[in-house]
Parts: structure tokens; sequence; C-alpha cells
């Protein structure tokens, strides 16, 4: 979190909107959730496995605290073995307890720029109950074999006692691939996450690359600034989404559980998707499927960046659906390509700690357990909710830092990529400041740069506008 002294603007307005504590109030809880999580933290774990001597790393943005996951990946023979810690929830909280009521009442951790609101008290989160380097923590610890192809072999789940030795950050485990001198805990993991992203292209998931807008402090001030994934934040992603498809597969071969659900895109929006990508001179073979356009993509190209903009309309209807019997006949995810689960963020996000115990007790051969089965129904509306004051909040927050950075600028002319044209008006990103904005004018040339003057700032309203013309196209 960053803090802030004096500052021009603040985020108040959208923590008011969404019934969110002020951002000096940020780790406000009731006195009673704040109490047992005291208890909670003071609780020894119980006993399980020792897993110890595995030697453990977490990857996460730098500063973080609130460590979800930790791994030690293998080579086997020509094929790999996946050891991923997951922070071990179901042991510690207390089924109906004060801090499961607040939890269920939050469903995620938020996050603005100028502070967290997190899902737990951070006596746990970012305490006894995160995987914190050199600290011995209680995890739900998955085993999942890889073979050479990328197909999933024997996967399994059991609670075990780790231990983390490294908290590494993105661009810091980037630079050690990029030196030819990756963590040794980490070292396949190039290979694995390129193969399993193969895989998992060769299922129909729609994966974007797209640079994500982030605000950030600057100065006195906060500016919106593009930020690109590493390829170690793609390779990453890959292990936790190569989880959470074993976690589904479990559910779905046991008749219980919650998945994370997204139907397949209409089939005349993927034709439309694959004309557009003509249309841009984005080459499109005979029977090159969305997945494999998009997954070819430069995202340093106009067209590119434009071409994944229009491929997010491929990704709605994402939802949540609860299973106890009869497996639910819409179980895909088509942005992952196959069946999917959250179960590696408990820390931050509800519905995995309920999944992963569903998961554990599969492996163990055990029955659900009760508390984690009546709340299975419920589990789908709480984080729907959650999920819509996440993304309110994040986009609110980028669009006024976007007006904020642009005050008293209305006239300036600015580089920007056409994202979208229509009629009489299209979308544009700006290059720099990186603003993604309605842009008036008929005749924008899709998939290509363009001058764009600042024709609007509207702070009540929380939008910029900008308008084109012929006289301003950029050659």
């Amino acid at each position: 979190m960053y803090v802030r002294g004096v500052t021009a603007h603040d985020f108040e307005s959208v923590r008011d909107e969404l019934g969110l504590p002020p951002a000096a109030q940020t780790d406000r809880f009731p006195d009673d959730v704040l109490a047992e999580a005291e208890t909670i933290a003071a609780t020894v774990p119980p006993e399980a496995e020792d897993a110890t001597a595995i030697p453990f790393v977490t990857i996460d943005p730098p500063g973080a605290r609130d460590l979800d996951q930790a791994m030690f990946l293998e080579r086997v023979g020509a094929g790999f073995r996946v050891h991923y810690a997951i922070a071990d929830l179901g042991s510690a909280i207390v089924p109906g307890g004060a801090v499961d009521a607040e939890a269920r009442r939050r469903g995620q951790t938020i996050y603005l720029p100028d502070g967290r609101v997190p899902l737990h008290p951070p006596v746990l989160s970012e305490g006894t109950l995160s995987l914190l380097p050199d600290e011995v923590r209680s995890a739900a610890l998955w085993t999942i074999d890889v073979d050479a192809a990328g197909g999933v072999g024997a996967a399994s789940v059991r609670r075990a006692r780790i231990r983390s030795v490294a908290q590494l950050d993105y661009e810091g485990a980037q630079a050690g691939f990029d030196a030819g001198a990756p963590h040794p805990s980490i070292e396949p993991l190039a290979d694995l996450g390129r193969l399993r992203l193969d895989v998992r292209v060769g299922l129909g998931a729609i994966e974007l690359a797209l640079p994500e807008q982030e605000v950030m402090a600057e100065g006195d001030d906060w500016v919106v600034r593009m930020r690109r994934r590493t390829e170690v934040d793609g390779w990453n992603a890959e292990i936790s989404l190569l989880t959470g498809m074993a976690a589904a597969r479990l559910m779905l071969d046991a008749g219980i559980g919650l998945l994370r659900t997204l139907p397949p895109a209409d089939d005349e929006a993927v034709r439309e998707l694959l004309r557009t990508a003509a249309t841009l001179g984005v080459p499109v073979a005979d029977g090159t499927t969305a997945a494999e356009v998009l997954a070819g993509l430069d995202p340093d190209l106009p067209a590119s960046i434009a071409l994944m903009r229009e491929a997010t309309g491929l990704l709605r209807g994402a939802g949540y659906v609860a299973f106890d019997g009869t497996p639910p006949d819409q179980a895909g995810h088509a942005g992952i390509g196959a069946p999917y689960a959250h179960v590696t963020a408990p820390l931050r996000r509800l519905a995995d700690r309920f999944g992963t115990e569903v998961c554990l007790a599969i492996c163990a051969g055990d029955e659900v357990p009760a508390w984690v089965r009546s709340a299975l129904p419920e589990l789908g509306g709480i984080m729907r909710a959650s999920d819509q004051r996440a993304a309110t909040a994040d986009r609110t927050c980028i669009d006024l830092a976007e007006v904020w950075e642009l005050e008293g600028r209305v006239g300036t002319v600015f580089d920007a990529v056409v994202l979208r044209a229509g009629d009489d008006e299209g979308e544009v990103v700006v290059t720099m400041p990186p603003v993604i904005a309605t842009c008036r004018g008929a005749g924008l040339p899709e998939g290509q740069h363009v001058r764009v003057r600042l024709d609007e700032v509207d702070e009540e309203r929380r939008r910029v506008v900008f308008a084109h013309d012929e006289g301003h196209a950029r050659t």
C-alpha cells in the first residue's frame, strides 16, 4: 500500500459509493472479528505432514504481504512435477465464526490505488496465515504431474507444513531468467509455462496479452500508466490455472464443487473477430481458430491491440456454478479452455477456501464437511457481487486518475491508436498518458495510429472525450 502525505486528489468518493472504509481505516474490522482473528493467530496449527524440506518460493508484486501461493517445480524425465502450496485457511478459520461471517460479507479483497480493503484482518492475511519467507506455515499442498506434451497426469492435494525460502517479485524473477540464472526452485517455469499455454490455446482458450492500465503515485498526485506483463507473470499464471483445472476435474469426478464458468463465444462473434483480424492485416490462415490468432499477436502492434480489445467481447457471461450430485450442463470456462475452479487465492477470495476444502476431502476419501456443503449454493452470489464491486472500484479509480491527469489540457493533441470504430464515434487508447476513451468523429481507421484532440474533461461524470478528423490523421 502506498502511504501518501498531502495530495491533490483522493479516492474517497469511490470508497463512499461502494461502502468501503476511508483510506486511513482500510484495516478496520468489527471488534468481534478482530478479537477472533487474534485468537486464531495465537492458535497452534494442527499437526500435518512435514514438507518443510521442499524449497518453496513465492512470486508476488514488490512489498506484498498477503502471500497465497508458494511453488517448487522439478523436472521428472521429460515432464514436470508441480508442488504448489496454498495458504491453509480452512484449518484455522472457525466455520460460522465472526471472521467467517465478515469474509462472507466482503467476498474478496478490494484493491484501490491508495490501499486495499482486505478480506481478512491483516493479523491473519498478512501475518500467521500468509506464506511469508522463512516461516513454517500450514498449507494445502498440491502435487501435479505434467507430461512432456503438457498433459496433466496425477493430481492431488493434502495438508502439510511448508516453509518458503524466498519471496520473489515478478521483475526480479524475470531478470533471473533473462540472465540465464533463474532461482533453482523455479528453473523449469519458463518451459512449463510455455507448454501449458500452448496446451490451453489448443483447447480454444481466449488468451489476451493486453497491457493493463494502472494508477500509481507520481509526485503529489496520481497518474495512469500502462503495465505490461512480464513473461514470468504469464508463466506464473499458468501454474495457478493448471491447479484450478485440476481442482475442477476432481470436483466434477466427485459430483460436488464450485466452478468458475464462461460459456463458449457465439459462432458469429468468432467469425466477426476473424473477419476483423483480416481487415486489420493480421494473418489468418484457413482453419485457424480465434484462440490461435490471438495467441500469435504481437502486443506492440496497433492492430494487435485493437484486435485484443475487440476480443474481450468473446469473454462475456462469466459466472459461478455450485453443484452437489449432478454436474452442471455448462461446466467449462472458454477463457481458460477447460473446467476451472478457484482454489489458489484463499487469503484474497472467499470461494477459494471452500473449493480447497472440497478437494482436500475428495483426495482424502472423506465426506465434504457439512459447513462447506451448506455454503456452496450461496457462494456464487457472494462472489458475483464482490467481483462487480472490485471491477467498479478498479475502473472508477482509473477513470478519475485519467481526468486528473488531463484536466486543464482541453484542446491538446495526442498520439493514439484506434481500438474501435463506429459511425460517429469510436474508442482510442492515447499513447501518453495511456488513456482509453471515447473519440468523436467519423471514419476512424481501426487499428491504426491517429492524432486526436482532447475535447472534454468532466470530473463529475469521470470521463474524458477526444475528437478526430482527417486533418489529424497520422502517417
